[in-house]
């Protein structure tokens, strides 16, 4: 590493205290780079892109469709039938449920891991409540 890279590092290389490093928002200078290098031409080169897409070129093609219609992140999920998670009495019959939905095609196994996901935090948040009144009502016990 150069000095001007070092400087304001620890021995690990991190960032010491009182340097956040680089400023929200700034940008590296290789993008800085680049885009000086099409500034004018980004244009020129767009259309240049879509006249290929449109006589078929297959990589030109994927280029604009990504940029048109974005990957979609995850999709809403319809489970009419799922129980109802009142309690944490319901969990096991709610991950049974989303167990079965796996195994009957009806989501994927990436889909039932994020809804086992939002259980658990349901489990973990009813859980810090109940321990939160428990220790309240202890409290006020030893204060009599």
């Amino acid at each position: 590493m150069s000095k001007s890279a070092t400087a304001g590092r620890t021995e690990k290389g991190q960032f010491g205290p009182g340097n956040p490093g680089r400023p929200r928002g700034a940008r590296h200078k290789t993008t800085l780079a680049i885009e000086a290098l099409l500034d004018g031409d980004a244009e020129a080169i767009t259309k240049k892109a879509i006249a290929l897409a449109k006589k078929g070129d297959s990589t030109a093609l994927r280029l604009c469709i990504e940029r048109i219609i974005p990957a979609r992140r995850g999709r809403p999920m319809s489970l009419p039938d799922m129980p109802k998670l009142t309690s944490v009495g319901d969990v096991p019959g709610v991950v049974a449920f989303i167990m079965q939905s796996v195994a009957e095609g009806d989501i994927t196994a990436d889909e039932a891991g994020d809804l086992t996901a939002i259980v658990d935090r349901y489990v973990k948040a009813v859980e810090a409540t109940e321990h939160e009144a428990r220790l309240k009502a202890l409290e006020e016990r030893l204060a009599r």
